[in-house]
């Protein structure tokens, strides 16, 4: 499906020195922010306080973070559980303060906003549990672009690959430098929502990639440079309609979602839009300048490959 079809390819490759210096800047600055502030984690990898809280009623989880909030508590997590009755709250490591101390603190201003409120649990999440989490959270990483590097280079070839994992990184270290600077709430969520990006970008990188593989093949006049001009444009309208798709889900769950979404989809936000930018201006141009050509997609010789109707086929470059 195509809204559109443009007739003659468009010259990405002309101005993909001037992009990749903006993004060079920007991947620039965002290291230089997760060094300098660092991200703000979240109780779970941090340490806290975790309580379920049940309710009479449907409980209004804006008076909730509210009530608690009225403490001088500061990024406490407020969410449903379960059911709407139940309420899960994760409350940060106060100095000089006890975690049981902090949730009967917790327990008397819900009560006051609502007498139905009653404990169900309450525990304490140790810093110990919390390095755990962020260990495993960075495995999982780890294991997702040692995954993605060892399936492109099957799938393409190694230069291919080399340029997706540094346009996918690319993602990773811009999104991570956004919740340093603004010191945004970084969760297991918001992690979640990373690797989800790491997935998505290389998607976009996979289908550029073939189409880049499917005109070496069919075009044989063309060099470099115009195959892979040629291949991002005739990919424009499938761009638009997959990434637009997606942009409108996310954006609902940013503006709609509450408190509980809001920094994942903020995350999905980024990470998408970094994404299209970074496989058409960043993974192709790296392909580029590592020196892809035909005989590197194309195995058994030139003069054999190719659509047998195409009468460039056999043609020399």
């Amino acid at each position: 499906m195509e809204f559109f079809k443009i007739k003659r390819d468009i010259p990405f490759m002309r101005h993909a020195l001037i992009f990749n210096l903006v993004s060079l800047v920007t991947f620039l600055a965002a290291v230089f922010f997760l060094f300098s502030r660092g991200l703000h984690l979240s109780v779970e990898f941090t340490g806290g306080t975790l309580m379920e809280v049940g309710y009479a009623q449907p409980a209004n989880l804006n008076g909730v973070r509210s009530a608690v909030e009225a403490l001088g508590l500061k990024d406490v997590q407020v969410q449903n559980f379960g059911t709407a009755r139940d309420v899960l709250i994760r409350l940060p490591v106060q100095k000089g303060v006890s975690s049981a101390q902090q949730s009967e603190q917790v327990m008397t201003a819900l009560k006051s906003a609502d007498a139905s409120a009653s404990m169900r649990r309450t525990e304490f999440v140790g810093p110990q549990v919390g390095d755990e989490l962020a260990t495993d959270g960075l495995k999982a990483l780890a294991s997702v672009v040692i995954g993605i590097m060892l399936y492109l280079a099957m799938r393409f070839e190694w230069k291919f690959a080399v340029a997706a994992i540094i346009a996918n990184l690319h993602d990773v270290i811009i999104i991570l430098g956004f919740f340093a600077f603004f010191q945004w709430e970084f969760s297991l969520p918001v992690l979640a929502a990373v690797l989800a990006v790491l997935g998505y970008s290389v998607n976009e990188s996979v289908v550029i990639f073939d189409r880049i593989r499917e005109n070496f093949r069919r075009y044989r006049k063309m060099n470099t440079v115009q195959i892979i001009d040629s291949s991002i444009t005739s990919t424009i309208s499938r761009t638009i309609i997959t990434h637009g798709c997606t942009q409108l889900m996310v954006l609902s769950m940013l503006l709609f979602g509450g408190a509980t979404l809001h920094y994942f989809a903020l995350a999905l936000t980024i990470g998408i839009l970094f994404g299209i930018y970074s496989s058409v201006f960043v993974a192709a141009a790296i392909a580029m300048w590592l020196g892809i050509q035909r005989e590197d997609l194309i195995k058994g010789g030139t003069k054999k490959d190719g659509d047998p109707n195409d009468p460039n086929a056999g043609a020399t470059v």
